[in-house]
Order: structure tokens, then C-alpha cells, then sequence
């Protein structure tokens, strides 16, 4: 199982609270049949007009090309419950969100990807924000054993729910290579049940 303890990566801000599942991701994407191609329709309604021409925004800024930590405010991920949303973050390239606050069931469909999900101070948010939006070449660090955010000279505390942290940090996050790794104890088990086995003893 792949432990999560640090996210090093260049950094893009998307700026605003309240930004909700259907502005990450609009729902005609969710037609699809696999994840696959999620990653380019992140933010696509607020980064593309009708004749399919670029807007302004962070996603489609060159310099933020490449970016895996994501910056955002106040209750980010809020609206209807959709993987796809997380999906189409991860598959864009983003490890990490740092913002204000996440909607819950948001913040727990990143922790089954991989992605951390962590808060910081409004006013270091607003800090980190400018600085990416002032240097997006300069390389982020992301700490989640000592729950700190390198950037530059400076340096910010950050939180995450303890649970989660110490799943991400023990790898435990990934419930899909858990059940993997018990596949022989399950078929031991499985051995044991007498449906399992035509009720034979």
C-alpha cells in the first residue's frame, strides 16, 4: 500500500468560496463511462466558452501547467455528491488540496483517491494564493507527518482530521489494495462457510 507522507509540486490557486461539485466538474461529464478522460473536463464550464474557446482561468494559464497542489477557500467541494469531482481533479494532476474548509462528503471521496484534503488559516490561504499566483514556478512541500507547507522562505501550519492523516501517512487510505493484500485470509475464510463450499462439511 503507497504511504502518503510528502507532496512536492508547483502550485495553482482557484479563488472563491463556496465552488461546488458542478463547477468542478458538470454533470453531462458524468455520461461517461470511465474516469479516464475526467481530468479535461475539470472547471471546463468557467475555463471554456460555447464555441469551445479558453476563458481566463488558473487551469488554463501556461504557467500553472503542471501544478498538483491546488489552493482554494471556504467550503470547496459543497453541492450533490459525485466522485467524479475528486476524479477529475486527480486525473488533472492535482495530490493535494489545501483551502479554508471542504464539504465532508468531498473531502472523504479525495482521501479514497489519494488526494489530501487540508486546511490552513484564511490568512495563510490568502499568503499562499499570492505567492503561487506571483512565482508559480517555485515548488511547494507539503508535509502531512509534521503538518507543514514549505513555500519560499515561509512556512504554514496545516490541519487534516486525524483519521485521515494517519491513513494517508500508514497507507491505509487505499481501501481497494487493502482488500487485495487479505485476499488469501478471505479465501481461508471463505473455506470455513458452507455456502461457499455446496454446504459440504
Amino acid at each position: 500500500m503507497a504511504k502518503i507522507v510528502q507532496i512536492r509540486g508547483k502550485g495553482v490557486a482557484v479563488i472563491g468560496d463556496d465552488i461546488d461539485t458542478d463547477r468542478i466538474i458538470p454533470a453531462r461529464y458524468m455520461t461517461e463511462i470511465t474516469f479516464e478522460n475526467m481530468g479535461r473536463y475539470a472547471f471546463y464550464d468557467v475555463r471554456f466558452n460555447a464555441d469551445g474557446s479558453q476563458k481566463e482561468h488558473p487551469f488554463n494559464d501556461p504557467a500553472h501547467k503542471g501544478a498538483s497542489i491546488l489552493m482554494v477557500n471556504s467550503n470547496f467541494g459543497c453541492g450533490s455528491s459525485r466522485e467524479h469531482a475528486p476524479q477529475a481533479l486527480l486525473r488533472y494532476g492535482i495530490k493535494a488540496i489545501v483551502g479554508e474548509s471542504f464539504a465532508e462528503i468531498f473531502a472523504g471521496n479525495c482521501q479514497m483517491l489519494g488526494v489530501a484534503c487540508v486546511t490552513a488559516k484564511p490568512q495563510d490561504v490568502e499568503i499562499l494564493q499570492e505567492f503561487t499566483e506571483k512565482k508559480p514556478s517555485e515548488i511547494l512541500n507539503l508535509n502531512l507527518e509534521t503538518k507543514k507547507l514549505l513555500f519560499g522562505q515561509n512556512s504554514i501550519s496545516l490541519e487534516m482530521a486525524e483519521s485521515r492523516r494517519a491513513n494517508m501517512l500508514n497507507g491505509s487510505w487505499d481501501t481497494l489494495a487493502m482488500l487485495v493484500s487479505a485476499l488469501p485470509k478471505t479465501r481461508e475464510n471463505a473455506k470455513k462457510l458452507p455456502y461457499m463450499n455446496d454446504f459440504k462439511q
